[in-house]
């Protein structure tokens, strides 16, 4: 959480813009994870410092995927790997997942993935040109559901502008959660701004689409009844 002193008043003024949605859990990385880190990471992670050029960053101009929150990776490298014609992008603040998606793509041979360790709304904001991402990936984001956190939701008006300011006309928001209260959440702030249209046709959620793969936690919880609710939003 970012938070600025007024001059002259000790108290503290809270930027909701500049609001943190996550909190850094590094936690431990296994050895393969940190033998990734390691030997690869020049290979695949893009420094927050240097200026971002998607041709020079992917070796040639294709569509760009942004993926927030990739967590371990499985998912990110699965889409991939199953769509070499597009750039993918992942953004995520989780070390050892980022060594995990490193994993992943030197064993699978997936060359069109580039990963930032970092502050997603920092890198979306400093480093992604306007009018050039064609879609946004924001699966199972921390659904942060007492009601004292939800201002943490990464889903907000800010993001949204953030999202019409660099997303391609026509370019896609996918949002995925299994939380039924953060779906709706997300349904309301989403409908309510006028440059985005819900591609769902019945005006709510859509059918988990092709692309995105079903990952274990999420068959665990469709076995245990465990509801799933997918948004898709296109900018006008």
């Amino acid at each position: 959480m970012n938070e600025t002193e007024e001059p002259g008043n000790n108290s503290k003024k809270i930027d909701p813009t500049r609001i943190k949605s996550f909190i850094r859990r590094q936690g431990r990385a296994t050895t393969g994870q940190r033998l990734a880190l390691e030997s690869h990471w020049d290979k695949y992670c893009l420094a927050p410092q240097q200026t971002f050029d998607a041709v020079h960053a992917f070796g040639r101009r294709a569509p760009m995927i942004v993926e927030i929150g990739f967590g371990n990776g499985d998912s990110l490298a699965a889409m991939a790997e199953a769509h070499p014609e597009l750039n993918y992008l992942g953004i995520e603040v989780h070390r050892p997942g980022v060594g995990h998606l490193m994993m992943l793509l030197e064993h699978r041979g997936i060359t069109n993935v580039r990963i930032y360790h970092h502050d997603a709304i920092e890198i979306l904001e400093q480093k992604i040109p306007d009018n050039s991402m064609s879609g946004v990936h924001l699966f199972f984001p921390d659904p942060w559901h007492k009601r004292r956190h939800h201002k943490r939701r990464i889903v907000r008006p800010s993001f949204l502008d953030l999202l019409n300011q660099k997303l391609v006309a026509g370019g896609y928001f996918h949002a995925a959660t299994d939380w039924h209260d953060y779906a709706k959440d997300m349904l309301t702030t989403l409908s309510a701004d006028s440059r985005l249209k819900n591609a769902s046709p019945t005006g709510d959620y859509c059918p988990r689409p092709d692309y995105r793969p079903l990952t274990k936690f999420e068959n665990r919880g469709l076995r245990l009844g465990h509801g799933v609710w997918d948004l898709i939003f296109t900018k006008n």
